[in-house]
């Protein structure tokens, strides 16, 4: 056998190569993705009984691969040596749609040769914490594969988790399968998993960042439950594109300057007033486009310091303010007396296991849904996408690299 194929070669089902290329990122390369992203040839990985060795197709592009290259706020080469991987490299990509070449001796699910998609949750499926019932993404043993953990999907071939995989249906194609188990299931998780704030019929919901990779298939899973899908954009022309995807309407963040965290202007009366009244005009935006004096019962939030206030502020009475993400900032503030006054909920939500792509990959097959694909990079172009995502270009819904897909 070859000691290594080429990127223009398909290598026989089974057949695994000593080496492959990779995009790597090493410590002394911490920086903006275009510098920390390099392509190298590294060993194979060898496999543990429990892992899937899977030759990627179309791998996912998340903004945790600028973390990982930017060396902040995680040094990621030194959290996978908490995972045993003592390598001086790390592979980055988080989710990814493939076929398995190998597997481990203790894996009974999948065989060499199944489609799969791969979803960014890792853990210790015989742990006893996941005996005794515990959510997996609470245990101790949960990381994020290509971030937490090492050998991620931008490589010819990814080591994972028989836990993280899920069959392909041939109803999804490659490209679509590695665009929505990111996003898609932690929209989905933050839409249905708390049951006193699950969403119901007719429920208001606000959609951060309503064109991004996130909001984009959030709009479509609120619409499949009969909720009311508000969107924030940047711009009239991702305000077009929500309205595409089933919006009932859009609020254009850049109309207003009360974002950030509150200071000590807020604590004045004059402060207050005038945070209060960008808070009151955006509120009013909502109630214009839903017809009526009625407040999101969810808020959608990922950018966290520049609008955490204002999420709580216009969430309902008893409603929900969900939380996956901080892309301005992770040190938000609040005014407490809404939180408590009208018994607002403020939770996390972070990511998703395989499980949670199941109900997803129904609302496709009944062409509920479809993830928002912007763009497709190649695999040699996989620095330059992580580059653009950093600087925030072109950002709309999902982008993704084809690496073992030949179209």
């Amino acid at each position: 056998m070859k000691e290594i194929f080429g990127l223009d070669e398909t290598p026989e089902i089974g057949q695994v190569p000593k080496k492959m290329h990779a995009w790597t990122i090493r410590k002394e390369r911490f920086g903006e993705p275009i510098q920390s992203f390099q392509e190298e040839i590294v060993e194979v990985p060898s496999l543990l009984e429990d892992e899937i060795l899977v030759y990627n197709m179309v791998a996912g592009v998340n903004f945790n691969g600028v973390w990982a290259g930017l060396g902040e706020p995680k040094n990621v080469i030194e959290s996978q040596k908490s995972y045993g991987e003592n390598v001086d490299f790390h592979i980055c990509g988080s989710e990814s749609t493939g076929i398995v070449y190998a597997v481990g001796e203790n894996v009974t699910k999948f065989k060499i040769g199944d489609p799969v998609i791969v979803v960014g949750s890792q853990y210790d499926a015989k742990s006893a914490e996941i005996q005794q019932g515990i959510d997996p993404i609470l245990t101790s043993s949960y990381r994020i594969w290509g971030y937490e953990s090492n050998w991620g999907a931008f490589a010819q071939y990814s080591k994972v988790k028989e836990c993280q995989c899920v069959i392909k249906p041939d109803y999804v194609s490659w490209t679509d399968g590695a665009a929505i188990s990111a996003t898609g299931i932690t929209a989905h998780r933050m839409l249905t998993r708390w049951d006193n704030n699950a969403i119901q019929k007719g429920d208001v919901v606000l959609i951060w960042g309503g064109c991004g990779g996130l909001g984009s298939i959030a709009i479509q899973i609120v619409n499949y439950y009969g909720g009311i899908p508000v969107a924030v954009v940047s711009s009239e022309e991702r305000a077009k594109e929500c309205m595409r995807l089933g919006a009932k309407g859009c609020i254009n963040r850049k109309k207003y300057t009360h974002w950030g965290r509150l200071d000590g202007e807020y604590k004045s009366k004059d402060g207050e007033k005038k945070w209060l009244r960008q808070a009151l005009k955006f509120r009013s935006e909502i109630w214009k486009i839903v017809g009526e004096r009625k407040n999101p019962k969810i808020v959608l939030e990922h950018v966290g310091e520049d609008t955490l206030p204002t999420s709580l502020f216009v969430c309902d009475k008893g409603g929900m303010v969900v939380l996956c993400g901080g892309t301005t900032g992770y040190v938000g503030s609040i005014d407490l007396r809404y939180l408590w006054l009208s018994q607002k909920r403020v939770q996390g939500c972070h990511a998703g296991t395989a499980s949670d792509l199941e109900p997803l990959l129904q609302m496709q097959k009944e062409n509920k849904i479809k993830p928002f694909v912007s763009k497709v990079y190649e695999y040699s172009e996989t620095a330059i996408a992580h580059q653009e995502m950093y600087e925030n270009k072109d950002a709309v819904g999902k982008v993704v690299i084809r690496i073992g897909l030949k179209e």
